[in-house]
């Protein structure tokens, strides 16, 4: 059995945003073509680790959604799927890293100039997710959690970003 990954591709990806969630669509829609970063983990013990890696972005699911993929060699390779609700005027962010395992499910919304992007890990600790710092062509990424229950945050993540091309 012959698989079409071309079919597959043409169904998945969209050329921009669906008509009737444009506006909205503009949150996360900027972000749509071709990055690198640069990486800078805080891990337990106060040990840093930092590499370089790619982030792709593109429209998916006719319009209604955007899709990534993030990867640092050795370290992650995962796909997130942001999808705009106007039931609650916000997004769902679906983080899937099988490499790791790592999974996680977060409510995304514009606070002032920045996105941020708030959840829980899989043991209810609370995590926050946010780009900053954002113009045409980079951003800051910072994920962050909260052993207290969201009092006092730390750092985990911090991505430099530079936009490479337009898809």
């Amino acid at each position: 059995m012959r698989i079409d990954q071309d079919g597959f591709l043409q169904r998945l990806l969209s050329d921009g945003p669906a008509a009737d969630r444009a506006q909205q669509m503009r949150l996360y829609g900027w972000l749509v073509g071709d990055w690198r970063m640069d990486c800078t983990l805080f891990l337990d013990e106060g040990r840093v680790q930092q590499g370089a890696g790619e982030i792709h972005f593109r429209w998916a699911l006719q319009g209604r959604a955007i899709q990534d993929v993030w990867i640092l060699p050795g370290v992650f390779y995962g796909t997130t799927l942001r999808v705009y609700d106007a039931g609650l005027d916000a997004w769902h962010i679906i983080w899937s890293d099988p490499l790791r395992p790592y999974y996680a499910r977060q409510i995304g919304r514009a606070q002032g100039q920045d996105i941020v992007q708030m959840g829980k890990d899989d043991d209810g600790t609370p995590t926050r997710w946010s780009f900053s710092e954002i113009t045409p062509d980079s951003f800051r990424w910072r994920g962050e959690r909260a052993s207290d229950g969201g009092t006092t945050w730390r750092l985990q993540a911090e991505f430099l970003a530079r936009r490479t091309g337009a898809p």
